[in-house]
C-alpha cells in the first residue's frame, strides 16, 4: 500500500527534471507554442471528463457551492502566495514558480485515475492504475517543466499529500463511495481542468483553486440525488 503514490511522485520529479534541462535549450517561440498545445490538450481532457456524467446539475451545483467556499477561504491566493514565496527564495524571480506549482498540482490531482487508483492501491495493494497515471504525469511534467520551469517539481508534494491521504483513507471510504459518486466527481473535476486550459491559453484567468471544494460537494450531491425533484 502506498507504492503507487511513491511511483507517481518519482515520475513527476523525473519528468520535471528532464523537462527543465530540455526547456533551457528551446527557443522562446517554441516554448510559447508548446504552452498553447498543452492548453488545448488540457481543454479536451476537461471536456472528456465532464461528458462522462449525464446529470449536468451535479457538477454545476458542485462548482457553485465549491466556489463560494473557496472564495471565502481564498484558496487560490494562498497557493499563489506559497508559490511566490518559494520563487523569491530560490529563483530570484526568473521563473513562473507560482503558476507552474498551482497549475500542475491541480492537473495531477484532479481526475478519475487519482481517486480510483488511490482507492484501489489502498484497498488491495494494486497500484496498476497509479502506475498508468505515473506514466501520463511523467510526460505532462516533462512538457510543463520545459516551458514553465522548476515550479513543476513542487507539485510532487501535492501528489504525495492528496494521493497518500486517499490511499490511507480508502478503507474508511470504501463502504460509502460508489461508482456514480466517482463519476460525478470526475465530471466536476473536468470543469476545473477546463479552467486550467483557459488560463494556459491566456483566454481567461480562472481561479481554479477556489473551485477545489467542489470535489467534496460532488459526491455528496450524487448521494442525495434520489431526493432531488428532477
Amino acid at each position: 500500500m502506498g507504492i503507487g503514490t511513491a511511483i507517481n511522485v518519482f515520475a513527476v520529479l523525473a519528468g520535471g527534471s528532464i523537462g527543465i534541462l530540455a526547456g533551457a535549450k528551446l527557443p522562446e517561440g517554441m516554448r510559447s507554442t508548446a504552452v498553447q498545445a498543452i492548453g488545448i490538450v488540457t481543454l479536451l481532457v476537461g471536456v472528456a471528463n465532464f461528458l462522462k456524467y449525464d446529470n449536468v446539475l451535479v457538477p454545476l451545483v458542485s462548482v457553485i457551492l465549491g466556489l463560494i467556499v473557496g472564495e471565502l477561504l481564498d484558496i487560490d491566493a494562498r497557493l499563489r502566495r506559497l508559490g511566490d514565496r518559494l520563487e523569491r527564495r530560490f529563483s530570484k524571480g526568473e521563473s513562473s514558480v507560482s503558476r507552474a506549482f498551482v497549475t500542475t498540482s491541480l492537473l495531477f490531482c484532479v481526475g478519475p485515475l487519482t481517486v480510483i487508483g488511490s482507492f484501489q492501491n489502498g484497498l488491495n495493494g494494486d497500484y496498476s492504475l497509479l502506475a498508468l497515471k505515473s506514466t501520463l504525469d511523467f510526460i505532462a511534467a516533462l512538457a510543463f517543466a520545459s516551458v514553465l520551469g522548476w515550479g513543476v517539481l513542487l507539485s510532487a508534494g501535492t501528489v504525495l499529500m492528496v494521493q497518500g491521504s486517499l490511499t490511507l483513507g480508502a478503507g474508511f471510504l470504501d463502504a460509502v463511495v460508489t461508482g456514480p459518486m466517482i463519476s460525478g466527481t470526475t465530471a466536476t473535476g473536468g470543469i476545473l481542468i477546463f479552467g486550467l486550459g483557459l488560463g494556459l491559453l491566456d483566454l481567461k484567468e480562472v481561479r481554479v483553486a477556489n473551485m477545489l471544494p467542489a470535489l467534496l460537494f460532488a459526491p455528496l450531491l450524487v448521494a442525495a440525488s434520489p431526493l432531488w425533484p428532477l
